[in-house]
């Protein structure tokens, strides 16, 4: 089976169930960032450790992600391996040669380092959006670098860092990612938002959570939707829990935000965002791919990584991402504790046969 086969097509599976959005509105209208319109306003996560380059071919297939992203990359790791090795971080696999728009996020805490990486970003990887992580909640990233979410409480370092990397990075947009604040008790999000754009960021996303909640409980909505009358001319993208194509039509009905980004819950459905394409358009949602057309999508995935890293790492870091497509399914547990022990194609593709099983007709 080819994978242009495991395209969602509503028309060719008989019998399929295929609702449309209930009480249908009408579209959200284009994002804009900066120059770049962005339609659907629908944009990928950014997520360290998954959205590389396998992962995105995967939603470029489907299509539907009005915008992607790279795993965020470390400013100051970029350099080094420029200067130590001549190479690029593995987190910029593909960057150059794929289709845009595609956005990469950059973290530190240093402005210059951050307008250095982001200039060759701009002009010589000729990335559409360069985004700054002012949002990531990991002890290693805020305690012991002093970056990502641990910058809220530093709101001048944020202005200097965002002014300086707009400079280097013109006409390439700038925008930045951010939480509601370092936690329950230290609510920033309003005033880190008229910072970010009188720094001069062409637009904004917040992830309706706190640093010290990481994912925990669910994301405030209302919360975000309040930051809106804080930007004059800077677009608000709200983030969080978005986990069905249902989710994302209300929350352009409901809350004030120009664009929506999913990020953990296209891990293991990478054709979500070509269904809530649909239910913005007020279409039939696709139905999910079948248990057979998903073992066929997980293992062109997996090819993928081992075409980049070999067979063996390909088959370790592999295995994250098979449990992602195992969420929900019967028999999940028992999957993703053989697949974690995996460490062959051989043994990978048998966990795979035996959980994603082929139907009578293919064998």
């Amino acid at each position: 089976m080819r994978l242009a086969d495991l395209r969602i097509d509503e028309t060719r599976r008989e019998g399929a169930t295929m609702p449309r959005p209930a009480d249908p509105t009408p579209p959200p209208a284009p994002l804009c960032i900066g120059p770049l319109i962005i339609d659907p306003p629908v944009l990928q996560a950014p997520m360290a450790g998954f959205t590389n380059y396998a992962f995105r071919q995967i939603v470029r297939e489907f299509g539907g992600a009005g915008l992607q992203a790279t795993e965020m990359v470390h400013a100051k790791g970029f350099l080094w391996l420029e200067n130590q090795k001549d190479a690029w971080p593995d987190r910029l696999w593909g960057v150059m040669d794929e289709p845009r728009p595609l956005a990469v996020q950059i973290w530190d805490n240093d402005p210059a380092t951050l307008a250095e990486v982001g200039a060759k970003l701009a002009h010589e990887f000729k990335v559409s959006v360069v985004d700054i992580n002012f949002g990531c909640p990991v002890k290693q990233v805020t305690e012991k670098a002093h970056s990502g979410s641990y910058l809220l409480r530093q709101p001048e370092r944020m202005f200097a860092i965002i002014e300086r990397v707009v400079a280097a990075c013109a006409p390439t947009p700038v925008t930045a990612k951010i939480r509601l604040g370092c936690s329950r008790g230290a609510i920033v999000c309003d005033e880190v938002a008229e910072i970010v754009e009188s720094a001069g960021a062409a637009a904004l996303t917040v992830h309706g959570r706190t640093a010290a909640d990481f994912f925990s409980g669910s994301a405030d909505w209302d919360r975000i939707s309040q930051i809106k009358s804080r930007l004059k001319r800077i677009p608000l993208i709200g983030n969080g829990d978005l986990a069905t194509p249902v989710a994302v039509v209300e929350a352009f009905r409901r809350y004030q935000v120009d664009g929506v980004m999913i990020a953990r819950a296209a891990l293991g459905k990478p054709w979500l965002f070509k269904q809530a394409q649909a239910a913005l358009r007020g279409e039939p949602i696709p139905p999910d791919p079948t248990l057979e057309e998903q073992r066929e999508l997980l293992l062109h995935h997996y090819g993928l990584v081992c075409h980049r890293f070999g067979p063996e790492k390909g088959t370790v870091l592999m295995r994250k991402y098979a449990c992602c497509y195992a969420q929900g399914r019967p028999g999940a547990r028992e999957f993703r504790t053989r697949v974690a022990q995996s460490s062959t194609p051989g043994e990978f593709c048998d966990i795979v046969d035996a959980h994603f099983p082929r139907s009578a007709a293919t064998d």
